[in-house]
């Protein structure tokens, strides 16, 4: 049965005044906690949301004179010839090659770099190897570009001379399509890893020291120890940082590989990221570059969330 009792009716809308009335007066009495999150917050809502706005441009021939309103709307004619080109299935490869390659070399470096750090004991020499590491990471890309170039320049290299002193005959790193992906990676490697090792240290500096003194007192080596305290400790750490890297597999930015690529090279040095560069800043294929650029968005948003949930089944059968 129905209650049509006037009282209550009313009190509804009494309560609903007061509800809003107490939570403008927590925004007022923390506006300095609001205060400190406006930045952020409205960084994400200028740089990353509203521009989402523009994703319409994707389904439609847009041109600048009749703006996003007056542009035809064609529906996924966009998509449908990205995916019949000829040149899909190379930048899906190319992509998806590089990320994995990276992805496998340069995820578990960080890793042994921070358990190496830890058990070092001299004070200046883990102070000395750790900023020796952590350095190349403040690099710029543009400068980070030009000491690759400069490295392994065929005449003026110093990794090429080096080569060339202990009696090999070394490659064309800058031109030969087999070279690029390594070179890509390695560098890419020796930029971040010691950058990557401050988050595993961190998770190395809350184990509890009793259980080291334990382990010694049963007898367990250092490498005995490592195995299974340590690496343990970093296993959520490490499963994380793996989720988050499995986010962006089509991800390859566009800055490097654009500094890096030449001519000769452009076999496998051409990705989604600079495909999208090309023909949207240069040739102005405004809605075809969005429509790829969406393609690419949406395979890594699909990736971040089938991993997720594979590592948390995987995770609740497991001890930690």
């Amino acid at each position: 049965m129905q209650n049509t009792n006037p009282s209550l009716a009313a009190d509804s809308p009494v309560k609903a005044r007061r509800a809003g009335s107490r939570k403008a007066m927590a925004i007022v009495r923390n506006w300095e906690l609001y205060l400190f999150i406006a930045p952020a917050f409205l960084y994400f809502l200028i740089f990353c949301y509203f521009p989402m706005y523009g994703i319409q441009i994707a389904f439609k021939n847009f041109n600048p004179s009749e703006g996003f309103a007056g542009s035809p709307w064609v529906g996924f004619d966009h998509f449908t010839r990205f995916f019949h080109s000829y040149y899909f299935w190379d930048l899906i490869w190319n992509t998806l090659s590089i990320s994995l390659y990276e992805l496998a070399v340069g995820f578990p470096v960080p890793i042994i770099l921070a358990l190496a750090f830890n058990e070092v004991r001299t004070g200046f020499f883990k102070k000395m190897v750790q900023t020796v590491t952590y350095a190349p990471h403040f690099i710029s890309v543009v400068v980070m570009a030009g000491m690759i170039i400069t490295f392994l320049s065929p005449t003026t290299g110093i990794i090429t001379h080096m080569l060339e002193w202990i009696g090999l005959n070394p490659p064309d790193f800058l031109t030969d399509p087999r070279w690029f992906k390594t070179m890509y990676v390695l560098s890419g490697v020796w930029q971040g890893a010691g950058w990557g090792t401050i988050i595993y240290l961190a998770a190395l500096s809350g184990v509890d020291p009793g259980l080291h003194e334990a382990a010694i007192i049963d007898g367990a080596s250092r490498f005995q120890r490592m195995r299974h305290i340590n690496i343990p400790a970093i296993v959520p750490t490490m499963t994380i940082l793996l989720i988050l890297n499995m986010g962006s597999l089509l991800g390859v930015g566009f800055e490097k590989i654009l500094l890096l690529q030449n001519p000769l090279n452009m076999e496998a040095s051409n990705v989604i990221s600079t495909f999208v560069y090309q023909s949207g800043l240069v040739d102005a294929q405004y809605s075809f570059s969005t429509a790829v650029g969406l393609f690419n968005s949406v395979i890594n948003a699909t990736l971040l969330v089938v991993v997720n949930q594979i590592v948390r089944r995987t995770s609740e059968n497991s001890l930690w």
